[in-house]
Parts: C-alpha cells; sequence; structure tokens
C-alpha cells in the first residue's frame, strides 16, 4: 500500500490528552480554520488478502468468539485490540470483511493507538467538517449532552431513526474502508446506563435479498454520492470546510476486494441520485432501496454498548445508524478512526455472498 503524502498531520505530543476526560468537563472540541488540498489517489491493496483463510491467530487466542447474527457481526472476547500482531491485524480485517462489523469489550485502545493500529489498514482520513480534538485531527469524536452545542441539531437531524442510515463520508472518491469506534462514556437514566445502541445492516445480505430482476436492473447502474449538505450545514455553523471536492459518483453495487462479494452500495445519508435516470426515476428506485435497507431485520444487527467496548466495521459491505433515544439522559462519548480504501468499483463476474456459499 502506497499512503498518499501529507495525509494526516504528524504532531510529536509529550503529553498525550485524555478526551474522555476533557469530554467530562464539557464541550471540548475544536473547529479550526485549516483547509486541506485534494485527496490523492492512491492504489490500496487490502491486508485482508495477507490473512489466515482460517484466521486462527484469532480464534486461537480469543477467550471467546461468537456471531451475533446469522448475516452480520461478530464478538471477540479476550483480545486487546492495541497488543495486535501484525497476523492478527491481518486475520481481523478478513472477518471483518465477511462478517461486516466485529465487536470488542472492556478494551484498553486510546486514540493514540488507535491512530497506529488504524493506519496499518490505510491511510487515515480526516474529516471534512467534524470538530477533533486538540492537536489531533484524524480523531473524530462522538459527542452529545443536553444543552451542548450539538444538542439542537441532533434534536432536529435525528427526527426518526431511520433518517440517520449511512456509511461513513461515502462522498469521498475513495470512501472509507475500516472505522474504528470506541465507546468510553455511556448515557444513563435511573436505572443505569441505558440507550445509545447502533444499528448495522449487510450490504451483502441485502443485495441478496432483491430480487434477480432488479439485480439485473441495478448491477451496473451509477449513483452520486455528495457530502454538499453536510458542507453547508457546517459553513452555517461557521465551521471551516476543509475540502472542497465533497461529491462523487460511485457504483450502485460494488465488488469487495477480498471477499470478491457483491454489495448494496446506497443510502440515505449521502447518495442522492442515479445517474441515466430522471428525476422521478432516481428518487422512486432511491426510496425503494432506502425502505429495503431500514426493513431489512434480518440482515440487521444491533449492539448494547458498554463502557470501552469498540465496533470496527466495513463501510464497503455495511451501513449503519445511531439509535438517538438518550436525548434526555446525560453524556454519550466515544471517538472514532477511519481508514481510506480503494475507489468503489464493480465487477460483473463477482458472485454474491448468497452464491459463494452455495458453491462451496
Amino acid at each position: 500500500m502506497t499512503p498518499p503524502p501529507q495525509q494526516t498531520e504528524t504532531t510529536v505530543f509529550q503529553d498525550r490528552i485524555d478526551i474522555k476526560q476533557l469530554a467530562a468537563g464539557g464541550f471540548y472540541l475544536e473547529f479550526p480554520k485549516t483547509t486541506y488540498s485534494k485527496l490523492p489517489e492512491f492504489e490500496h491493496i487490502d491486508v485482508g488478502l495477507q490473512a489466515d483463510p482460517k484466521k486462527l491467530s484469532l480464534y486461537d487466542n480469543a477467550t471467546k468468539i461468537f456471531d451475533l447474527t446469522p448475516n452480520i457481526g461478530t464478538e471477540i472476547h479476550g483480545i486487546q485490540l492495541n497488543q495486535l500482531t501484525d497476523q492478527q491485524k491481518n486475520d481481523l480485517g478478513l472477518l471483518i470483511a465477511e462478517r461486516g462489523v466485529v465487536f470488542f469489550r472492556d478494551q484498553k485502545i486510546n486514540p493514540y493507538e488507535g491512530k497506529e493500529l488504524g493506519s496499518y489498514y490505510g491511510p487515515l482520513h480526516i474529516h471534512n467538517v467534524g470538530g477533533h480534538p486538540p492537536g489531533l485531527p484524524e480523531v473524530l469524536p462522538l459527542y452529545y449532552a443536553k444543552d451542548s452545542p450539538v444538542d439542537k441539531y441532533y434534536k432536529d437531524f435525528f427526527i426518526r431513526g431511520s433518517d440517520g442510515w449511512h456509511s461513513d463520508v461515502s462522498y469521498e472518491l475513495q470512501p472509507p474502508g475500516f472505522t474504528f469506534l470506541k465507546i468510553d462514556t455511556l448515557p444513563s437514566n435511573q436505572n443505569g446506563n441505558v440507550g445509545g445502541d447502533t444499528l448495522w445492516a449487510s450490504s451483502y445480505a441485502a443485495y441478496d435479498r432483491l430480487s434477480d430482476d432488479l439485480k439485473k436492473r441495478i448491477e451496473g447502474l451509477e449513483a452520486v454520492h455528495s457530502g454538499k449538505e453536510q458542507a453547508a450545514g457546517a459553513a452555517g455553523q461557521g465551521h471551516t470546510v476543509r475540502r472542497k471536492d465533497v461529491e462523487y459518483t460511485h457504483p450502485l453495487v460494488r465488488t469487495h476486494p477480498v471477499t470478491g462479494w457483491k454489495a448494496l452500495f446506497v443510502q440515505p445519508g449521502f447518495t442522492r441520485r442515479i445517474v441515466g435516470l430522471n428525476r422521478h426515476e432516481s428518487d422512486a428506485l432511491l426510496k425503494l432501496l432506502y425502505q429495503h435497507i431500514a426493513g431489512g431485520y434480518d440482515f440487521h444487527v444491533r449492539f448494547k454498548w458498554t463502557q470501552d467496548a469498540v465496533a470496527v466495521w466495513d463501510n464497503r459491505i455495511t451501513s449503519h445508524a445511531a439509535i438517538v433515544d438518550y436525548l434526555d439522559f446525560g453524556i454519550r462519548h466515544g471517538w472514532r478512526i477511519t481508514t481510506q480504501a480503494e475507489r468503489p468499483f464493480y465487477n460483473p463476474n463477482s458472485k454474491s455472498q448468497k452464491e459463494s456459499r452455495i458453491n462451496k
């Protein structure tokens, strides 16, 4: 893998900050006026291609590994992400590519170690508009507290949970591969920690659940993914938009470079229109696909967070949505690291996950 030059800011930290402690003291995110040039193209070689198909470096060292649903989500106990060997990183890359999202509990990893781990999988992405901790532009905090600067945004934006389905910053030319998210502070009511779960949907299974005729109709089509609304919203709050290139076209069905499986690559968060269809046709087809994803309970997994749990997911073959049911119950805080991957592509000779299972 050849990382793009000047992708992240490099700083030597004498005293590492504790962002969980910062969050306990109130809203701490910085929104500097730093801007960046267009993200350079690069060749991405997925480390999952170097993995052991049996993933023994994980299975032989974990105390427990189990699937949460048949189609998506695996949980691993007894392994710390900040202590992974290179072989374990490779095997984890393959497991995530197969299962969509992998969960770890009671993790000690901090944002600095998160940057180091994330860099193994690809260049780190700096969010186009999001705030970040002091000196850590590659770290995107998730922060909510009642009456904080983000309170109104949450209450205005998350009107209905199904509106929140998205794949992270899919509007980039080379959108994310993996996202690592650690939640270190949970909302609570009088009965303890409650709320703030997250849903993920398998884009492999979402594709497989479509009729054969609809699959044929959408394969080869492309859709525009746009961050313009996100950028405009940030600019309206006086925040700097760091890069101008916030809209690209990607295939509606993409092929994963490691598994070779087809995945539905569309979501209401950033997909705006289908190329070659008129507005009415595009809107109707996108609405159908959005409802298909939101209503696909048989290919969803819902994760109940515990303090210091980490979720690692593959944005290429999942969508996710936050369950924002905690707006009156205190602080929810965590941080994420996001890695870039290849430009989305569609291989007409690739197979679906279901086809691969049947042919084994």
